[in-house]
């Protein structure tokens, strides 16, 4: 069983950044790559960020692309979304996910990934 574990979330002005982190408590963790959802009330999860079990291939979701940036350190079992940028419309709860397996590329594919985080809140104020 994998279990993620979210921090970083909380209240910032719009034009400001935030830090995301996702602790991983699995035995293995470059058996997995990793992803970042986010979810704005009565909205979707949607997809916003995926890194590959080696962290050299990423991919973004479009409303996020050339502000967010993911990232891994294998050594501690963690993921990170730095967000800058930020605007009132990426106010969302930010969820990790985790999917087995070392694929080449990560998927945008909410339905493929194995597990979840409980998720973090982020807002941003105008």
């Amino acid at each position: 069983q994998v279990q993620l574990v979210e921090s970083g979330g909380g209240l910032v002005q719009a034009g400001g950044s935030l830090r995301l982190s996702c602790a991983a408590s699995v035995h293995t963790f470059t058996n997995y790559s990793m992803g970042w959802f986010r979810q704005a009330p009565g909205k979707e999860r949607e997809f916003v960020a995926t890194i590959s079990w080696t962290g050299t291939i990423t991919s973004y979701g479009d409303s996020v692309k050339g502000r967010f940036t993911i990232s891994r350190d294998n050594a501690k079992n963690t993921v990170y979304l730095q967000m800058n940028s930020l605007r009132p419309e990426d106010t969302a709860v930010y969820y990790c996910a985790a999917r087995f397996g070392r694929m080449r590329i990560g998927t945008a594919t909410l339905n493929n990934y194995d597990y979840w985080g409980q998720g973090t809140r982020v807002t941003v104020s105008s």
